[in-house]
């Protein structure tokens, strides 16, 4: 990626400076291209232009390119804009973030960012990292975790693999976008300062260590603002303290009127959908008359074009030459690399992996598995080559119902267990009736149930249960066959009443394109699982902040308040603060081998630095993820996740790990100065498998101080 610096800065103004203001405005607005959902063609956007998300006018006697955007968290999207065009299908953010696997995440954003340009796209609306807080929350499989490290490392990554493209990344949704709910009336209430020691410390870390281009903000309020009109977020901690040198945009119909301009906001995107929503007087005619009376400064009105050519110079899009079709084979591996590492073994009681002497007949029941596997739905939808499998609609009320739907990835998992077990009489039973599966589930040695949900963008779940009766299909197969696997195909947990029944359990998230395969591997043992937890999977909603979400079934457009009380103890600190077991903790996920960690040691003074070796005792070659955690301080702070490394061994090998924590992981912040605190005095820390599983202890000496902005 290029250098964000001095270059880019001198240039942008220069360039600024040679402007007209008509062409300064024309910078501001972007509009979506016509597709399924907006079936009108923009007069503003030229014919030859690819349609998508999202077009921006360029001024070419400056030398300033056009914007093409489009959606891409999990590849790039194309929902009905562009007939027959596909790309890689990638695997849910959550699975991504299971990985732990900071350099395959790069890879993902490089499939993305090559994908992109070969297709004329210089801006990807990726980076989606906000913070699950709710398990019901409709879009967290688009996102990464409930803990800002790895959210943070994770998202820093995936943004610079699309960057290195020269392709713009923005990061998004800024912030609290944490449930689905009347997403465009929600105010999000939460302490300033926890706010800070949470999703906006996820944020701070991914934009210091990437440098997006862009920043989205969020459709809803935060503390009575909204989020793209709140000069708190925008301009005194975005682009204040943080320095943040790129632009701020809006997220499709998120830009409630010209003032959000004042607020921070330098870039309306989807003006359509503000127009349909808020039907108020153009963002762009609106801005032009401030200008002309005054409300908006020419000093503000450069400022905002300013940062926009800042990150077009920087990133080089428009030095960008035109990119050559991509390797799509090779991009289908890295989706089988993620979807491989990031499936989490969660209950295995001696069945797993599947051995071929004792699976002459096996039972494959329900979740479409004949067809393929699912794929949220939303705006991060991604049409895989050759198309989906199958599009089933569900639809509902409001205005994303339409996107609402199950989309199946052709990558059948009983295709890919026919070829894993080619002497086996496989038997596949719909699940539509638990009777009839339970007749399959007697003739076999082994049932293999696959459970999954359609979740996705403008919803909110109602509970976590599995949908059409499928609990009480695993309950009927489990008490059928003793040798019964689960594998969950969900973007969120579930609660599981048959947990005790079944002998394994296999969460594989949206596994993606390639993720039939990858699960057939897992079963067969011919991939050892490695996937960890990157969210706490509650026993039921009784465990969570909110065992009932503020305002769910409400009319679309009914204002609501989500009180998020918990603050910074999001996820795995939420049941450490209120001395509660989860079902399965944060960080948590078995392996086919197993490790040993020994020979701790640690240093203090102004942050902690551990060491220590990892072992594989077993008699397999895997993949562990050691976790170093803050489990007590002076202050009262405890369990805070400070470092983790995913580490590869064959049996009996060793190797070092060794972690420096972010000092502001071991601080609180203090708003009242500005700044972050460390507690002088013991920390106590513990090497473990997951948030509840210490192998380790030691004690770390800190110094107190006070530093950060």
């Amino acid at each position: 990626m290029s250098s964000f610096g001095e270059d880019a800065d001198a240039r942008a103004r220069e360039v600024e400076a040679r402007m007209t203001d008509d062409e300064r405005f024309s910078l501001l607005v972007g509009v979506m291209g016509a597709g399924e959902m907006w079936p009108v063609r923009d007069e503003r956007i030229p014919p030859d232009v690819p349609m998508s998300a999202g077009y921006v006018p360029g001024v070419p006697r400056l030398g300033i390119p056009a914007l093409l955007m489009s959606d891409a968290g999990l590849g790039v999207t194309n929902p009905g804009y562009r007939p027959g065009d596909t790309a890689t299908a990638l695997p849910a953010g959550l699975a991504l973030a299971a990985t732990f696997n900071p350099s395959l995440a790069r890879a993902a954003g490089e499939v993305i960012g090559r994908e992109a340009r070969s297709r004329g796209f210089n801006v990807q609306l990726a980076g989606a990292m906000n913070l699950a807080r709710d398990p019901r929350n409709g879009r967290n499989f688009e996102y990464l975790s409930e803990d800002p490290l790895l959210t943070a490392t994770i998202a820093a990554e995936s943004i610079d693999g699309i960057q290195r493209q020269r392709v713009i990344s923005t990061v998004k949704h800024f912030s609290l976008n944490c449930n689905e709910t009347n997403r465009h009336f929600l105010d999000a209430v939460i302490d300033p300062d926890a706010h800070r020691e949470s999703d906006l410390l996820a944020f701070e870390m991914a934009i210091e260590r990437s440098r997006p281009g862009a920043v989205m903000t969020a459709y809803n309020k935060v503390n009575g603002t909204y989020a793209a009109a709140n000069d708190v977020l925008i301009n005194r901690v975005l682009k204040g303290a943080w320095g943040f040198r790129g632009w701020v945009m809006s997220d499709w119909g998120a830009t409630p009127s010209w003032e959000c301009a004042l607020g921070g906001l330098d870039q309306e995107c989807g003006a359509q959908l503000d127009a349909l929503l808020w039907q108020s007087e153009p963002f762009g005619a609106r801005l032009r008359a401030a200008r002309a009376d005054g409300s908006l400064t020419g000093e503000r009105l450069s400022d905002m074009v300013t940062r926009i050519l800042r990150s077009m110079f920087a990133v080089g899009i428009d030095r960008a030459e035109a990119a050559p079709e991509p390797d799509m084979a090779a991009h289908n591996e890295i989706a089988l690399r993620i979807a491989r590492q990031g499936i989490v073994l969660l209950t295995n009681r001696g069945l797993l992996p599947l051995a071929p002497e004792s699976t002459a007949r096996i039972a494959v029941i329900g979740g479409h598995a004949h067809v393929g596997v699912p794929a949220g739905y939303g705006s991060s939808a991604v049409v895989p080559p050759g198309g989906y499998a199958a599009v089933i609609p569900i639809g509902g009320s409001g205005l994303e119902a339409g996107l609402r739907k199950l989309h199946l990835l052709p990558s059948s998992p009983l295709d890919e267990l026919r070829k894993q077990f080619p002497h086996a009489h496989i038997e596949f039973d719909p699940g539509i009736s638990p009777a009839e599966a339970v007749l399959a589930a007697r003739r076999a040695d082994v049932a293999i149930v696959f459970a999954i949900r359609a979740e996705g963008e403008g919803f909110d779940i109602a509970d976590l249960s599995l949908p059409w009766g499928q609990d009480a299909l695993i309950a009927a197969v489990s008490a059928a066959n003793a040798n019964t696997v689960v594998v969950l195909e969900t973007g969120n947990p579930v609660t599981m009443p048959w947990r005790d029944s079944v002998r394994a359990i296999v969460q594989a998230w949206y596994p993606g394109q390639a993720g039939g395969r990858a699960i057939a591997e897992v079963l067969a043992g011919r991939c050892n699982p490695s996937g960890r937890l990157p969210i706490s999977f509650p026993v039921d909603l009784r465990q969570t902040p909110r065992p009932e979400l503020p305002g769910f079934g409400a009319p679309w457009g009914e204002p609501t308040t989500i009180d998020y009380a918990e603050g910074s103890d999001v996820g795995y600190r939420w049941f450490a603060a209120t001395g509660q077991d989860p079902m399965f903790a944060f960080g948590h996920g078995l392996s086919y081998t197993k490790f040993d960690y020994r020979d701790l040691t640690v240093s203090g003074g102004d942050t902690v630095r551990a060491s220590f070796d990892v072992v594989n005792v077993g008699d397999r070659a895997g993949a562990d993820v050691p976790q170093l955690y803050l489990t007590g301080a002076p202050d009262g702070r405890r369990l805070r996740l400070l470092g983790f490394e995913r580490v590869e061994l064959e049996p009996g090998a060793t190797r070092r790990v060794t972690t420096e924590a972010d000092p502001r992981l071991l601080a609180r912040y203090d708003g009242g100065v500005r700044a972050w605190r460390i507690a002088a005095g013991n920390h106590l820390l513990a090497v473990g498998t997951s948030a509840v599983t210490p192998r380790l202890t030691a004690t770390a000496d800190l110094a107190g101080r006070t530093f950060g902005r």
